[in-house]
């Protein structure tokens, strides 16, 4: 394949964003390394610089209304939907690109639409869950009736649509039967985060099973039915829950916590650093992850790559990383007495946790890691290229 240099639309890109922007890293790093050249356009943010050059990676921060880093409004993303399709063709034209990757249809879609109008580039868009109608519909049904059909526009004329799950592309389907779609998962960061050394040999009581969920803290994440189905778990083997993320159920869940006599076992942390996320990996025994909605979760990923079984709920993206029985156990959503005898099950279970563990590792290896995902992504690229230029 020949050196192709790449333009990457994302509204987030660490530091900025959640576990889509920490993906998209992850893969352009391992493009770069590849020998190709990817650009990247994003938000600006803080005292971000406005062009950053790190492995290989060329990153631009384009003007825009975004304040905070773990979450972005209504009017910010319409702010960076307007800048990016200002800033893009210029960019691209200096860049050279020869294909532009659009992550999130909405709001990163219409500068790529528009990129292949002026500068004659193909495009690809890849889904992350949010910008899929269907997708959280107790928070999103609004916004998705208002936004689907522009959203199957840019689906249609799109040179190529991923799913980042099969779950999602179903999902994707239901709202356009027509569309083709490809699947490409998230990537697995097996080389940046190592897996547990150790693993506890028992469940005694002088020591507390460390439980672990991280992420943003909205309804969708399901971590009210975690809370409930924790309070049915206080009889058994000493557990403490560490809830790393920040968002609006912050303070309801706290609330919930308190009402639940949990406040004791239940610790909110707070947003940490990137570079602290391995070690808080680590540390855990077993990841939480109860969500209503997913595409594919990133934290999954971190989970599986240090090590630690998960309890997760059979949706979309989750039920197809957790093998269940294997790598960790699956519950409906939404199902708080059989989330708490799963909870149970591990938490009373020393030998299960190291056992699903170590197949979690194996398996984010084998089949998950950042090489194996982008020589999936570069097959992409090198089709949109040559459909677009026979």
């Amino acid at each position: 394949m020949p050196a192709r240099r790449i333009l990457f639309i994302n509204y987030e890109y660490p530091p900025v964003g959640g576990g889509g922007s920490s993906a998209m890293r992850h893969l352009v790093r391992e493009i770069a390394k590849r020998g190709h050249a990817p650009l990247v356009l994003t938000a600006a943010q803080g005292n971000l610089p406005a062009l950053e050059i790190t492995d290989g990676v060329t990153v631009r921060r384009i003007p825009s209304l975004r304040r905070r880093v773990d979450r972005s409004t209504i009017p910010e993303v319409i702010a960076f939907m307007i800048a990016s399709m200002l800033a893009a063709p210029g960019h691209a034209r200096q860049w050279r690109a020869e294909a532009v990757f659009a992550f999130f249809t909405l709001p990163c879609g219409p500068a790529a639409w528009l990129l292949k109008r002026t500068n004659k580039l193909p495009y690809a868009i890849a889904l992350g869950g949010a910008d899929v109608p269907g997708f959280d519909p107790l928070t999103m049904k609004t916004y998705h009736a208002l936004t689907g059909g522009l959203i199957k526009y840019l689906w249609h004329d799109a040179d190529a649509v991923i799913a980042n799950s099969r779950g999602l592309a179903d999902l994707a389907h239901a709202h356009d039967p027509k569309q083709s779609l490809g699947i490409v998962a998230t990537g697995a960061d097996t080389a940046g985060i190592a897996p547990k050394s150790a693993y506890s040999a028992s469940t005694g009581a002088d020591r507390d099973v460390e439980l672990l969920t991280v992420g943003r803290l909205t309804k969708h994440k399901g971590l009210d039915v975690l809370l409930a189905a924790l309070a049915k778990c206080a009889s058994g083997p000493r557990w403490r829950l560490s809830i790393v993320g920040d968002g609006p159920e912050r303070e309801p869940l706290k609330a919930q916590a308190v009402q639940l006599g949990l406040t004791d076992r239940v610790s909110f942390k707070g947003w940490a650093p990137r570079e602290a996320i391995p070690d808080i990996f680590r540390s855990a025994d077993i990841f939480l992850l109860p969500s209503r909605d997913e595409g594919m979760a990133n934290v999954l990923m971190e989970a599986m790559c240090a090590g630690l079984p998960a309890v997760a709920t059979r949706i979309a993206g989750s039920d197809e990383v957790v093998v269940e029985g294997e790598t960790g156990l699956l519950v409906p959503p939404e199902d708080t007495p059989v989330l708490a005898r799963a909870l149970e099950t591990l938490i009373g279970d020393p030998g299960a946790r190291e056992r699903m563990g170590r197949a979690a590792r194996a398996r984010a290896e084998s089949t998950y890691s950042i090489p194996v995902v982008t020589d999936q992504w570069l097959d992409v690229i090198e089709r949109i290229i040559h459909k677009h230029r026979p």
